[in-house]
């Protein structure tokens, strides 16, 4: 596993998942990095219960049948003739919208349990105290985000979709990867950065003040779990050779493009525009009259953009090199990007809630709030 893991600092050293022998190494008790120690103990901070109306009450109504969850410029289906002349009909046109964000919330919810299993298979592997105990907090707030949106979707819609096959064969492909390097890489910053950008757009736009609450207590989670993989990156890319360097740059395009050009396909959709009595292959013929490549570039220049948060969040990595740069470089200015230094889209959102938790969890303690990482 070694060799594949490109290991460039003890604290990521790794063994095979089924090794429990080097975990009884006596050495190994002896040796513990403190790298994660502010986000370790910053967990108390930011705890919250899902099964505790005093942080969340799921039984807080919303009129799904009149109201629509979000915007309609939100659904990009409805930029489209065809679905917007067929769905002229108010009640359908917002339920339309409203089974739209189902998907996007079902795909929320297969992602968390994919960060569970992740974090969870990174406690098997990860030999150093501090990662592993760190991997371990992350497990257990992943199982708490799990229990989060599978409430709200029961309280809003009464069960998820099927996890899309974009997203699916992705998460399979990173959790089942022996590298640590993929899972942090295509997870901890790539899909953690999709859900941080993606939360931050629906925390600006829903209308329901449940949703709305739920974003912001799971934004003070992730934003940590996204620091982890700045951690990772800040003591390992440095010290990558050319040829290393080329392996990472790779496997992170490959998961962005996958991201990028399958998650919000019409093509993962197809039930939806079936339930609605639209015709799929219409819809995508009329998608690709829209989805131009600079109608794509133009969109990415919002700030909650989820896909602008990705490149992001690879370039302040310093995985994005003059290889793969123009790539990236058809959706996104890199300049404009550099320029924006490394506060990332909803660490506001996140540094707020955490103040709400903090008076909640201790009434008389109220620390000061920080989401940096080393």
């Amino acid at each position: 596993m070694t060799d594949k893991n490109i290991t460039k600092d003890a604290m990521y050293d790794a063994v095979a998942p089924d090794d429990f022998e080097s975990m009884l190494e006596l050495d190994r008790y002896g040796n513990r990095s403190s790298a994660f120690d502010k986000i370790i103990s910053a967990t108390h901070d930011h705890f919250w219960d899902p099964l505790d109306k005093a942080y969340i009450d799921f039984d807080e109504p919303f009129d799904m049948e009149n109201q629509p969850l979000v915007p309609e410029e939100l659904v990009i289906a409805l930029s489209t003739d065809y679905v917007s002349n067929h769905l002229s009909d108010p009640k359908q046109r917002t339920r339309f919208i409203n089974q739209s964000v189902l998907r996007s919330f079902s795909s929320i919810l297969h992602g968390e349990q994919g960060a569970l299993n992740l974090s969870a298979s990174l406690c098997h592997v990860l030999k150093d105290q501090g990662a592993q105990e760190y991997a371990a907090n992350q497990t257990r707030e992943e199982a708490r985000h799990v229990t989060a949106f599978a409430k709200y979707i029961k309280a809003r819609w009464g069960k998820p979709v099927e996890c899309g096959p974009a997203l699916k064969t992705l998460l399979v492909e990173i959790i089942a990867a022996p590298e640590v390097y993929k899972k942090i890489i295509g997870m901890q910053m790539l899909v953690e950065g999709l859900a941080m950008g993606a939360f931050a757009t629906f925390f600006k736009e829903i209308h329901d003040p449940l949703g709305k609450k739920l974003l912001q207590l799971v934004m003070t989670d992730e934003a940590f779990h996204h620091k982890f993989g700045k951690i990772w990156a800040d003591r390992t890319v440095p010290k990558l050779t050319p040829e290393e360097h080329a392996i990472i740059e790779d496997w992170a395009a490959h998961c962005f493009q996958t991201l990028l050009f399958n998650l919000v396909s019409p093509h993962q959709q197809l039930d939806l525009y079936a339930e609605f009595g639209l015709d799929p292959d219409k819809v995508v013929e009329e998608y690709g009259k829209i989805m131009t490549d600079d109608l794509r570039r133009e969109n990415m220049k919002e700030q909650t953009n989820i896909f602008r948060v990705l490149v992001k969040t690879l370039l302040n990595a310093g995985i994005i090199t003059d290889r793969t740069k123009a790539f990236y470089a058809m959706y996104v200015d890199i300049d404009e990007l550099k320029a924006e230094g490394d506060r990332m889209v909803g660490d506001d959102i996140a540094e707020e809630g955490i103040r709400h938790l903090q008076a909640i969890n201790f009434k008389d303690r109220v620390a000061p709030v920080t989401i940096a990482a080393e």
